[in-house]
Formats: C-alpha cells, sequence, structure tokens
C-alpha cells in the first residue's frame, strides 16, 4: 500500500505520525512538503532539515514526482497545502480513489458564516460535490464535524483525529508531590490564549494561602501585558516568566509540572501542548472550547475542563485540586494512560492504515472503538452570545 500525506511542511507535531506510518509494514509512506517552513516557525524551534528525512519530497523542487504521488498512491492525505496545489486536489478528490482531508474548523469565528451564498459555493467545490466518493474527513479538533454537517459535507464519513506530538522521552516517574506545587502554562502569549487567566489564579492561590510556584513558558505581544499584571499583584516570587523555549525545553518544563493549565478559547483549532503536557503526567485544567479538549480529556477522570471560557469555574477546578491534592497525580497518570494507550502516533498510524486496508479490499470500513478514526460526533462550538462576550472582553 502506497500512503501519501501532503502538506505545507513537515514539522515535530507532524514527524512522530509520519514516523509511525514508515514504520508500518507493507506500506510505502511519502510525505510531500507544498512550501517552505515560515521564518517565525523556524524561529520558534520548529525547524528541521527536510532533505535528512527519507520519505519527504519537495513540491517546489520536484512537481512531477510530488504529482505522480498525490494522483496514483492507494491512499492520500490532503492536510493544509495553502490552496498551492488546488487543481491537484480536485484531481484526486474526483478520481473515486481512497482520499482523506485533515481539516481544523471552517466556521472557527462563528458558524453564522455558513450562511454567505458566496461561502457556501466555494464550500461546495471544496467539500460538498465529493460527498458520493470515497473521500472521509479526519476532524482535527472536536467541533469539526459540527461545522461540516452545516454544509452536508462528509454524510457518515467523519472521524476524530488531530495532532500527535509526543516527544521521544526518557522513562520518568514524577515524584511525590512536595509542599509546593508546580503550576505551568506555555504557549504564545497572544490574545486568544488568555495567559492572563493563569495569573489570575496565581492571586487567588496567593490570597489564600496556598504554596505553589508558577513557570510561564512563551512570548508573544501581550507578555508586557502580562508582566505588568504580576507586577500589580505583587507576585514576582511566584510566578516565574522564561520567554520562548525550544520544543523539547517546553517539555522539560511540562516534566517537572504537577498541575497545566490550558486557556485557549475557541479560536485555538487543536492545542497541541495538552498532548504533550498528558504525555508528561500533569494533571491538566483546560478549557472545553480548544479543539483537543473533549477528545483528549474526560472532567473528572484523566483531568479536568471548564466550558464558555469562564475564569471563574477555571478557578474553581484549580482549588479543586489544591484541596483535593491525591487527585493531582491521579488525573496525570490516567492523562499519560490516554495518550499511551489511545492518542499516540503509533495508534494512528495503525488505524489509519487498518481503515484504509478494509476499504481498498471492497469492505465497509469499520470506524474505531476510540481515539484516532473513530467517529467524530456533532459538537456544537461556541454560539454567538459567547463569541460576542470574547470580543467585548466580557466575564
Amino acid at each position: 500500500m502506497v500512503v501519501t500525506f501532503v502538506s505545507n511542511y513537515i514539522n515535530h507535531h507532524q514527524l512522530p505520525f509520519c514516523n509511525a506510518m514508515d514504520a508500518m509494514e507493507d506500506v510505502e509512506f511519502h510525505f510531500i512538503q507544498t512550501s517552505p517552513m515560515e521564518e517565525k516557525r523556524v524561529q520558534m524551534g520548529w525547524g528541521m532539515d527536510p532533505s535528512d528525512i527519507s520519505f519527504v519530497s519537495l513540491y517546489y523542487q520536484d512537481e512531477e514526482k510530488c504529482r505522480r504521488l498525490i494522483l496514483g498512491s492507494d491512499v492520500t492525505i490532503l492536510g493544509w497545502s495553502d490552496g498551492l496545489i488546488a487543481d491537484l486536489e480536485k484531481e484526486r478528490l474526483s478520481s473515486g480513489r481512497l482520499t482523506f482531508r485533515v481539516s481544523e474548523r471552517i466556521y472557527r469565528e462563528g458558524q453564522w458564516k455558513a450562511i454567505s451564498p458566496r461561502g457556501l459555493a466555494s464550500k461546495y467545490n471544496e467539500h460538498v460535490k465529493y460527498r458520493k466518493k470515497p473521500v472521509y474527513l479526519l476532524c482535527a479538533g472536536a467541533y469539526v464535524a459540527s461545522d461540516f454537517d452545516l454544509i452536508g459535507s462528509y454524510p457518515g464519513k467523519k472521524l476524530k483525529w488531530g495532532y500527535f506530538p509526543q516527544q521521544e522521552i526518557s522513562e520518568f516517574k514524577k515524584p511525590e508531590l512536595g509542599n509546593a506545587i508546580n503550576i505551568c502554562w506555555a504557549g504564545r502569549i497572544i490574545e486568544l490564549k488568555h495567559c492572563e487567566y493563569a495569573i489570575e489564579v496565581a492571586k487567588l492561590l496567593s490570597d489564600k494561602g496556598y504554596d505553589y510556584h508558577l513557570d510561564i513558558v512563551g512570548d508573544g505581544n501581550k507578555r508586557a501585558d502580562i508582566e505588568s499584571l504580576i507586577d500589580k499583584y505583587g507576585l514576582k516570587d511566584k510566578v516565574t516568566m522564561h520567554g520562548s523555549k525550544k520544543p523539547k525545553e517546553v517539555l522539560e518544563f511540562m516534566q517537572r509540572a504537577d498541575v497545566f493549565l490550558f486557556t485557549s478559547n475557541y479560536l485555538e483549532g487543536w492545542g497541541a501542548v495538552v498532548n504533550e503536557a498528558m504525555q508528561s503526567g500533569c494533571a491538566v485544567v483546560a478549557s472545553r472550547e480548544a479543539g483537543s479538549v473533549p477528545y483528549l480529556i474526560q472532567d473528572g477522570i484523566n483531568g479536568l475542563s471548564y466550558g464558555g471560557g469562564s475564569l471563574k469555574a477555571l478557578e474553581s477546578k484549580v482549588l479543586y485540586l489544591f484541596e483535593n491534592r491525591d487527585k493531582i497525580r491521579e488525573f496525570g497518570e490516567r492523562a499519560k494512560e490516554t495518550i499511551t494507550r489511545w492518542w499516540n502516533a503509533e495508534n494512528g498510524a495503525e488505524e489509519l492504515v487498518r481503515f484504509s486496508r478494509e476499504a481498498l479490499n471492497g469492505k465497509e470500513p469499520e470506524p474505531s472503538a476510540e481515539g484516532p478514526m473513530s467517529v467524530a460526533p456533532n459538537l456544537k462550538p461556541a454560539g454567538l452570545i459567547r463569541t460576542m462576550q470574547e470580543k467585548n472582553r466580557l466575564e
């Protein structure tokens, strides 16, 4: 079986899945990179030399080879290519050959945009017209299926998917909890990620006399605001700003952390740091508005989640952990098991290949029971009132 994955560029979030596919028996795997990585991503430590990876081909250097692979592979996975191969995508999708499309949300800023006649025409040509073809949608986020249901595309063919950014880490076991609870927040410090919520949580913990330390890992255009808030609340001895770090260094902070805070709003398509924090054995407290959270976290079982972008709900969940310290390690162990058992690159590759073989052999392919390639439910995203609240910075 020849499988080709097409996307803008190879990076540390995609590489584990690609390596797992390349290691599969009886699979000839190719990754086609359609464009060089943006400089800002390279500066964030995402850069890697694609020429060092045997299964990577560069569309902008060998267009003919890449064209043959996209059209001729037994299975083609179409990711993000910034419209650079739109005609090739249409030819593949129309061919009747097994194809998967990976997508985040198409109405992330509000499903009311689905009523636009011009937008509906565009979505028909991109998605709806292939509804009877052997084309499946890999939903990279819990609210993707709901968006595509609005336009009647991929009926009965929407499957859970996501990112599998696990890192190569040595075996480690978190020590017993000390007196001080170590908390971590990591990401770009921009509006949608609500880093200020972590500082508000820190203030509440200090006001209540709890012993903790909060590490903020990342940089962005809201960093000065966060530093001002730390000064305002007198938290310099409790909160440390570490700036931008390479992916391996971010993982080291997670491994040292007991609790991980993920505070992004509905504009966060996935949120790969959730995978990484869970793999690192953290008790994750996360916003259900972000795409990864409903797929990865079962509230009260392998972590905690809160809805509606509510700061009060976030604070309540964190206080629960401080008041029930035994739950921190319990949630962390179950979180790690979730990644180890289901949401990892190897399982994603195995399930995609199994599903594809069934389809190629003329059978009706069975979705997985759990995790990637299982049926993507129609979960409703934030509505108009919630998005207006966010835009107006209301609580």
